[in-house]
Parts: structure tokens; sequence; C-alpha cells
């Protein structure tokens, strides 16, 4: 088992679908990404909360394992909040409130005991905080997987771009893809994103699977087809934290374990759309881990 370090938002957020309805409840990139990776390797966070942020739910990422000396907590001040609202068909949400607070100022500073980590992981915050992660690192990883999304692209393309040069997998969904590379179809746009910097590109189709693009390869996962979706929140997260989580847990970056890897986040990520917020992924067994990915594996199988 790799060291995992995992940069990304800790926050509050309240979620609106049409069936369900929260107050603050714990969220945040960070938070998916560290607890669908914690069933793999014991990995270390690096982010910054108020002092309204619950002490007990800090000591719940380590009873899940998770490293957090590097959670900056400042006293005085509140922690990140988003608020979204879903429609019917779940695929679209409209942002109702957005407060960065401490994350508006962010210095990820990581601690000594952080800093040999082989696996990394980049949630979705500004490249420029990506970047100070990275520059901190005295070697560079066996692998570093960056999360970004269409506001960075188009308010802050020129450090993105320098920040893509430093990576060697980046996870965004067919949207954002078309929208960095600026080509329409999936293979030709990820052919144009690897020219950016990495070497792996996964491209998240929500309920439509994901696609992993490497070493001249393709390898397309599908979607569980499940009964019910309770709240898409954090999915993408969940799925980036399975992926790197299972490749730590490996230690492995070839392209083949990189496709178990997808499925692995793939499963991890149909958990998490079955309740609110982090229910479903905060005490799952490694029995049902092993149940979803062998039903992952029974709808691709087949012989001629």
């Amino acid at each position: 088992m790799a060291k995992t370090l995992i940069v990304g938002s800790v926050a509050f957020d309240a979620i609106e679908t049409p069936q369900h309805k929260t107050e603050k409840i714990i969220g945040g990139a960070g938070t998916y990404i560290c607890l669908a990776a914690s069933y793999f390797t014991n990995p270390s966070i690096v982010a910054v909360v108020g002092g309204d942020f619950p002490k007990e739910y800090i000591e719940k990422l380590q009873r899940r394992g998770v490293h957090t000396e590097g959670v900056q907590i400042k006293p005085n001040e509140k922690t990140f909040f988003w608020s979204g609202k879903y429609f019917d068909n779940m695929n679209q949400r409209e942002t109702l409130v957005t407060e960065l607070n401490v994350l508006g100022n962010f210095d990820p500073i990581l601690p000594d005991s952080y800093k040999d980590a082989e696996f990394v992981m980049l949630g979705n915050l500004s490249p420029q905080v990506q970047r100070r992660v990275i520059e901190q690192l005295p070697q560079k990883p066996k692998l570093v997987v960056l999360d970004t999304m269409d506001f960075w692209i188009d308010c802050a393309l020129e450090e993105l771009l320098k920040t893509l040069r430093m990576i060697d997998v980046i996870v965004i969904n067919e949207e954002e893809a078309r929208h960095l590379s600026g080509e329409y179809g999936l293979p030709q746009a990820a052919r144009k994103i690897q020219t950016m910097g990495p070497r792996y590109v996964i491209i998240k189709k929500g309920s439509h699977g994901a696609l992993l693009f490497g070493e001249g390869k393709v390898f397309s996962a599908p979607a569980l087809l499940l009964e019910e979706v309770i709240d898409p929140t954090g999915a993408g997260d969940t799925f980036a934290g399975g992926f790197t989580g299972y490749l730590a847990q490996r230690n492995a970056t070839d392209f083949e374990t990189m496709k178990s890897a997808v499925i692995v986040g793939s499963a991890m990520a149909s958990f998490t759309v079955e309740a609110m917020g982090t229910q479903a992924i905060e005490n799952l067994s490694q029995e049902q881990i092993s149940a979803r990915v062998q039903e992952f594996r029974d709808i691709t199988s087949f012989a001629i």
C-alpha cells in the first residue's frame, strides 16, 4: 500500500432533490474523496475549515484511517458552504448559494509527514492551489491525479494549463473535456488534452459510465443501472477517491490496473448516489464493495 495525499474542500452542503431536502450537512470534494479512498489505503488530507466545523466529524475521518494533520482550522472564520438544487432528471442542477469563507484564501501547507506521498489526488480547487501542493513535494510522486471544472477553464485557463503540465491523470466530465480541448468527439478531445500534459484522461459520462484514454488505448466502463438515485452530489469525487485509493493499494500505475481502478471508482460512486450526502459511503463493508464490483463484472462479461 502506497502513501496517498488528498487535497480538497471539506465543507458544508445543503442539498435539494425532487424527493429530498437537507439542512447543512457535511460535504466537500475532499470529504468524498477521502471516504472513498479510505477503503483501500490510509489517505492524508490537506484542507481548511472554520471554527464552526464539528470536531466529531474530523474524528470520524480519523476512525476511517484518514490522517488529518493537514487540516487547517481557522477558529474565527466559517467553513466553505455550497447549496444546490437538482431537477427531475438528476443530471441538471442549479447552484443556489456559494460561500467561499475559509476557502477564499486557502494556502495548502503540507506537513512533513505528507511529503513522501507516492499517489496524489488534487480535488477540484483553483489550479494555483493544486500547483502549490505539487511544488511542496521534494520528489515527483508515482501518480498525480487532478480534477477540475468549467469555472477554472473559463476563468483561469493559463493557470490550469501550467498545472496540467505537472500531472499524470485528469478526471473531467464530457462537457468539460469538450470545453478544454475545443473538440467535440471524445477521442479527439482526449488526445488534445494529452498534449497539454496528462498521460491519461478519464472522461466521466454520468449515468453512462466513464472512458479511460492512455498508452494509445481506450477502456469504456459501464454505469450500473440503479433502482433509484437519491442524491448525485459527490459522485464524481467518490469516483476519484476510489480510483486513486485502489491504485495506491495496488501500488501500480499501468493501464490494466487503471482499468480495474475505473471500475472500483465507478462502484464506489454508485453507493454515493443511493443516499443523501456522504451517508452511503461512511460505513461500507469490504463484502459490499466486492459484491458491487462483481455486479459491474457481470454486466460486462460475455463470450463469443
